[in-house]
């Protein structure tokens, strides 16, 4: 079986220790957690987890058969057609070209966010894979540090 990249999108009660039951859950079976991404849902006491991963169906199946049986688990969405974003910040010296780095942005559904005094930042916030190409096409400029945030998912 073919090892591919999926998102499983979970809703949570919103209380303490559900996020470890949940990464314990994937270490127990030895399922590597590529990103992972928690926030609370707007007026209601639940948040949203948002996990990427990679394995074969038969892996999928098991960690979605799993994620149902804990406790603070409501739903669970393992769906092919997903909306994926992710979010990137990166620093830059001060001496990169300020014009062309907001153009790169731009072409990635960022900009500029932040300037200081010895450098500024760029943030872009698109489909993983853009993200990467963003990363790779800003290599150019020399980036100080790079930020990459984990996947965040809607159900089409």
């Amino acid at each position: 079986m073919e090892n591919v990249r999926r998102v499983i999108s979970v809703l949570v009660a919103n209380e303490s220790s559900v996020l470890s039951r949940i990464s314990g859950l994937f270490a127990g079976r030895g399922y590597n957690i590529e990103t992972l991404t928690v926030a609370p849902v707007p007026d209601s006491n639940l948040s949203h987890v948002t996990i990427a991963t990679n394995g074969n169906e038969r892996v999928f199946e098991q960690i979605t058969k799993q994620l149902h049986k804990l406790v603070p688990v409501y739903k669970v969405i393992e769906h092919e057609e997903m909306v994926e974003k992710e979010m990137v910040l990166v620093k830059f010296p001060i001496e990169a070209s300020l014009a062309d780095i907001q153009a790169l942005c731009g072409a990635y559904n960022g900009g500029i966010v932040n300037v200081g005094l010895n450098m500024f930042i760029g943030m872009v916030a698109d489909e993983p894979c853009r993200v990467g190409h963003f990363i790779e096409a800003s290599q150019r400029y020399n980036p100080i540090e790079i930020v990459r945030g984990g996947v965040v998912a809607i159900e089409r």
